[in-house]
């Protein structure tokens, strides 16, 4: 039996179809990367689990894959998380890690999206060449989820990204803490856009794109910006869509390192 094995890590989503689109697209390509290694897949969302095993779909813990890997025989793995930043799920997925290090002969992990400046840059560099349709009077707004567990102003440091390189309309804002969306609402105000694109920063385009972004509730940032009497279009394509940023995860799996 194989002894050899990749683990992906991810989130989670119960929307079928970005899912399709985001998570299983960058599994497949790891498992195309990687041939020799027997797939397997976890969530770190205990919430989404359990709607999924609800739905008769369900999906494995990290715990619980680690101890259906043991059982298949894997004593060497890799694993990949799909998370964009080492905030509060990464450091669950490696508690789970460390806790059965001695397990395992060979354990190595592949860091989120945005493990250092590189990856900031590489990052912004791709959205920048992603988003053609967006005028030169009209705004283009990202929302990413926000963390309370980062040091670094990572968002706050992927706009200033953009605005250096020239592209001075594209904002960046977040769901949960800061910077959050009331300074760029304050930006439209101020400015009167024609339009304002808004467009997910997470892997998937799920709840929060869905809802929080795009949703008819008062509160979303689509409603809001109506309200300013501002045309939004919404762009529903989750990080996990795009080929390149695909490409980083797969760089940090080939460059992971031992636990």
């Amino acid at each position: 039996m194989q002894d050899k094995a990749i683990l992906v890590v991810s989130f989670g989503t119960s929307y079928r179809e970005t899912c399709e689109r985001t998570i299983e697209a960058l599994e497949a390509d790891l498992r195309a990367r990687f041939p020799d290694r027997r797939f397997y897949r976890a969530w770190t969302s205990k919430i989404i689990c359990r709607k999924m095993a609800a739905q008769g779909n369900p999906i494995d813990s990290v715990e619980e894959s680690l101890e259906r890997m043991l059982r298949d025989g894997v004593r060497d793995l890799l694993v990949q998380t799909t998370h964009m930043l080492a905030g509060e799920e990464c450091a669950i997925t490696l508690d789970a890690l460390n806790a059965r290090r001695s397990d395992f002969s060979s354990l190595r992990f592949g860091a989120p999206l945005l493990e250092n400046r590189s990856d900031l840059e590489e990052l912004a560099q791709i959205l920048e060449h992603s988003f053609p349709l967006v005028e030169d009077d009209s705004f283009l707004v990202f929302m990413g989820h926000g963390s309370d567990s980062i040091d670094t102003p990572i968002y706050e440091d992927l706009e200033r990204c953009f605005k250096r390189d020239g592209y001075s309309n594209y904002f960046v804002g977040t769901v949960e803490f800061d910077p959050g969306f009331a300074p760029i609402l304050e930006r439209f105000r101020a400015e009167r856009p024609k339009k304002v694109y808004l467009t997910p920063l997470m892997v998937v385009a799920g709840d929060h794109a869905n809802n929080d972004m795009a949703g008819d509730d008062p509160d979303s940032w689509r409603s809001q910006i109506e309200a300013e009497g501002i045309e939004p279009v919404c762009l529903l394509k989750g990080l996990g869509e795009y080929p390149a940023i695909r490409e980083m995860y797969i760089k940090h799996a080939e460059n992971a390192k031992n636990i």
